[in-house]
C-alpha cells in the first residue's frame, strides 16, 4: 500500500446540544433495533442452513419502515441503518468467534453528512456538531466516512476516516528487538532494558470500588439516581482506560520509530485471562492492544513485526549457548547456565524471542533454532513444551 493511500481515522470529543442529542440517541436506538432485528433474521435462516445476504436485509429495512409499528425510523437518516446492515454481515460471522459486540454509534457515508471550513453537519440537523479539535486533520483532508458515538461515561466522540499523506514509511534501519511481556514490567527488551508496568487500574482501584459500592447500594427501581452511580463507575473506567491508551500509543510509536523488525510473543490472552488470580492484571497490561498498536503502525511505517511462537521455550533456554533447562519456576528470576553464563530471566527471554522471530523470518514461521537441553539431549526431539505462565 502506497503511504499517500493510508487511510486514519481522527477521533475527537464533542458536545452535542439537547437537539443533537436527542436526535443522536434516536439515531443510536434505531440503529441497535434494526441491527437486532437483522441478526435474529438471519440467526433463524442459519437454522435452516440459508445465508441472508445484505440485499435481503436491506430489503427487509424497506419493508419495515412500512409497517406501523416500525415507522419511525423513517425519522432518522437511512444511511447509518444501511451501513448497520453492512457491518452485520462480518459481526454476524464474528458473533460465533465471539467477538461480536455492539456499542452506541452510527456510521454516516458522504451522503449523510457534510464537511466545510472545518466544520461538520449531519444529515437531519440544521447545526454542526461542537467539536473540540485537538489535533488538526491532515491538509486538504476529506473524510470518506463519519462515526458519532458515545461511551458508558456518557462522553461523545466524532471519528472521521480520513487519508493522510503525512503518513510515509521511515528510512530502513538494521535496529531489530525482541520484546517479552510481564506483569512485574510491561516489557523487557533483548537490549536489556525493562519498561515498568504503570498499572493503571490498580492506581484507581480504591476510587473504583468506592464508585461501585455506591452503585450497588441503589435500588434496581431508583432509576435517576441508579443511572447516575452507574455513569461514575464508568467514569473511572474511562479513566483508566484513557491513560491506557495513552501510555500504550507513545511506547508502541518509539519501538516502531526505532526497530526495522520487532519481534513479539503470540500470546493467547483469552485463555491467560481465565486464570482468576492473574486476570485482573493481565487485563489492565493490555497485551493485545499493545501488539494491535504495534502491528498497524509498522505496516504505515514499512516496519515488520514478527510473532513468536507461543510453545517456544523462551525463558528456559539459554541464549548463549542454547541448553535448554529441564524446570524454571516463575519464582527464579535469575539463572546460571552450566556454560557459565547467568542470566536475567525476562532479558534472556527476550533475546530468544528475537532469535527465533529473526529464524522464522529467514526461514518461515514457526521454525525455532536447533537447541541442547543440559544432558546434549536436542530440544527438538522432546515432547512440546507448554509456556511458562
Amino acid at each position: 500500500m502506497r503511504a499517500s493511500h493510508v487511510k486514519r481515522a481522527f477521533k475527537y470529543r464533542f458536545y452535542p446540544t439537547d437537539v443533537q442529542a436527542a436526535e443522536l440517541s434516536r439515531t443510536f436506538g434505531c440503529v441497535r433495533k434494526v441491527y437486532n432485528l437483522a441478526l435474529a433474521a438471519c440467526t433463524e435462516a442459519w437454522a435452516r442452513q440459508v445465508r441472508v445476504n445484505y440485499n435481503q436485509t436491506s430489503g427487509m429495512l424497506t419493508d419495515w419502515k412500512k409497517t406501523g409499528e416500525l415507522a419511525y425510523l423513517n425519522e432518522v437518516s437511512s444511511v447509518p441503518l444501511q451501513q448497520a446492515l453492512r457491518h452485520l454481515q462480518v459481526a454476524f460471522t464474528n458473533f460465533f468467534g465471539k467477538r461480536a459486540k455492539y456499542r452506541a454509534s452510527s456510521r454516516h457515508t458522504t451522503s449523510a453528512f457534510r464537511f466545510r471550513d472545518g466544520k461538520l453537519t449531519l444529515a437531519k440537523m440544521a447545526e454542526p456538531l461542537d467539536i473540540v479539535w485537538s489535533r488538526p486533520l491532515p491538509e486538504g483532508a476529506a473524510p470518506s466516512t463519519v462515526t458519532v458515538s458515545q461511551d458508558a461515561a456518557g462522553r461523545w466522540y466524532v471519528s472521521l476516516l480520513c487519508e493522510d499523506p503525512s503518513v510515509q514509511p521511515l528510512p530502513a534501519t538494521d535496529a531489530a528487538i525482541g520484546i517479552d511481556a510481564g506483569l512485574d514490567h510491561l516489557l523487557t527488551l533483548s537490549t536489556g532494558e525493562k519498561i515498568s508496568n504503570p498499572r493503571h487500574e490498580r492506581r484507581d482501584r480504591a476510587r473504583l470500588a468506592k464508585a461501585q459500592r455506591r452503585f450497588a447500594r441503589k435500588a434496581a427501581g431508583d432509576g435517576a439516581n441508579r443511572a447516575k452511580a452507574r455513569r461514575k463507575v464508568a467514569r473511572v473506567y474511562a479513566r483508566i482506560a484513557d491513560r491506557r491508551r495513552d501510555h500504550l500509543h507513545k511506547l508502541t510509536t518509539r519501538l516502531v520509530r526505532e526497530n526495522q523488525t520487532i519481534v513479539i510473543e503470540d500470546l493467547a490472552v483469552r485463555n491467560m485471562v481465565k486464570n482468576a488470580g492473574l486476570a485482573r492484571a493481565i487485563s489492565d497490561a493490555a497485551w493485545s492492544q499493545l501488539r494491535s498498536m504495534l502491528e498497524y503502525k509498522a505496516q504505515w511505517y514499512g516496519r515488520e513485526v514478527i510473532a513468536a511462537d507461543r510453545w517456544f521455550p523462551s525463558s528456559k533456554l539459554c541464549s548463549a549457548c542454547g541448553s535448554l533447562q529441564r524446570k524454571m519456576p516463575l519464582q527464579v528470576r535469575t539463572w546460571t547456565c552450566d556454560c557459565g553464563t547467568t542470566h536475567d530471566r525476562d532479558v534472556n527471554a527476550a533475546k530468544n524471542i528475537l532469535a527465533v522471530g529473526l529464524t522464522a523470518s529467514v526461514c518461515g514461521a514457526g521454525v525455532r533454532p536447533q537447541r541442547k537441553t543440559p544432558g546434549g539431549q536436542s530440544a527438538t526431539k522432546q515432547k512440546p513444551l507448554q509456556r511458562e505462565p
